[in-house]
């Protein structure tokens, strides 16, 4: 029974880090847009800036709601690098292989969501 209770705490985690994925994506994606189409960055720095931006967002939000656990500046370096890592590698995938910008969008949103969720639950909120 202490299992079935694990992995149903594990779930709603789960469901509200997604939810607040969900906000935290149209924040990722409109910096983007803004960066790469309005300013002219190319796609490996305007993901990584618009990241930068929604990232901070997702940390506190994610703190509180979703793990119920106190925001530190260590706490949200660890975030940061780990995330910011994979940001910048799927922009520079993108950029290398001359891939469409929302193909780079949604590379990142499906490897942030399940690799986010993971650093987050057993590294950064423990």
């Amino acid at each position: 029974m202490t299992d079935d209770k694990g992995w149903s705490q594990m779930l709603t985690s789960f469901l509200k880090y997604a939810s607040v994925g969900v906000l935290n994506t149209a924040i990722h994606w409109t910096a983007f847009f803004i960066f790469h189409a309005g300013v002219g960055m190319p796609q490996s720095w305007s993901n990584v800036s618009a990241f930068a931006i929604a990232v901070t967002f997702s940390f506190f939000a994610n703190a509180r709601w979703t793990f119920h656990a106190e925001s530190s500046p260590a706490r949200f370096v660890l975030y940061f690098g780990s995330l910011g890592l994979i940001a910048y590698a799927v922009g520079g995938l993108a950029d290398y292989l001359a891939l469409p910008t929302v193909v780079a969008l949604v590379m990142f949103s499906a490897i942030s969501l399940i690799t986010g969720y993971a650093c987050s639950r057993f590294l950064v909120f423990r």
